[in-house]
């Protein structure tokens, strides 16, 4: 059949299914009406999650799901600082808002989801370390773990140093990265001073 012959509402179906959470604009963007998408959510097809917010009902969500709709949000930050230690499986903190770096040229948006914290970096720090995952069909800028350490112990005004500790012991102890990847990481963002005595603590017996 078609593709303008589908029915609107298995389209919208067909849109979820590839992508579980979706903008109302996104949805109007590719042909569905306001009609489909309130009829899908009174029949319990679909759940709004946040105004003009949508995501199939019974739809596995990936758990770093909220990363890649803060990427989609804004689209030339990248998920930093707690997020991105989370992200990379180096910290238990579970921030309530998602951090994502941002140069001081560009807008920062309020959305009502998903719930943000903007950081401001220089434009060096912002080409430093960014990798990019593929999370419910979006590509995620996310700093490196090294870059994101060297983030972290730049700004303790921001983030408790306990946090750069743990996740710095972390790194080292999961073999995630290497004293030399994070001390190049570290002098490349301004940070080697201030954590070279960690560093060195945690691998004097190494």
């Amino acid at each position: 059949m078609p593709e303008n012959r589908i029915p609107q509402r298995q389209q919208l179906l067909n849109l979820l299914e590839a992508r579980p959470i979706s903008r109302a604009v996104e949805l109007r963007a590719a042909g569905i009406a306001p009609a489909t998408i309130s009829r899908a959510v009174e029949r319990g097809d679909i759940v709004r999650v946040a105004h003009g917010l949508y995501q199939k009902a019974g739809s596995e969500i990936d758990a770093n799901q909220s990363l890649a709709d803060a990427a989609r949000t804004v689209p030339k930050g990248v998920i930093a600082m707690v997020s991105a230690l989370a992200y990379h499986g180096l910290t238990d903190q579970m921030p309530r808002k998602i951090w994502v770096a941002i140069s001081p040229k560009d807008w920062a948006p309020a959305p009502n989801y998903p719930p943000l914290r903007i950081t401001e970096f220089r434009d060096r720090y912002m080409e430093q370390g960014v990798e990019h995952h593929r999370i419910s069909g979006v590509d995620v800028p996310v700093f490196s773990i090294e870059k994101t350490l060297a983030d972290i112990f730049r700004n303790p005004r921001l983030v408790d140093r306990s946090v750069a500790v743990e996740g710095l012991r972390a790194a080292l102890q999961q073999r995630k990265a290497t004293p030399a990847e994070i001390s190049e990481a570290a002098k490349a963002a301004d940070a080697w001073n201030i954590m070279r005595p960690y560093l060195e603590a945690l691998t004097a017996n190494g």
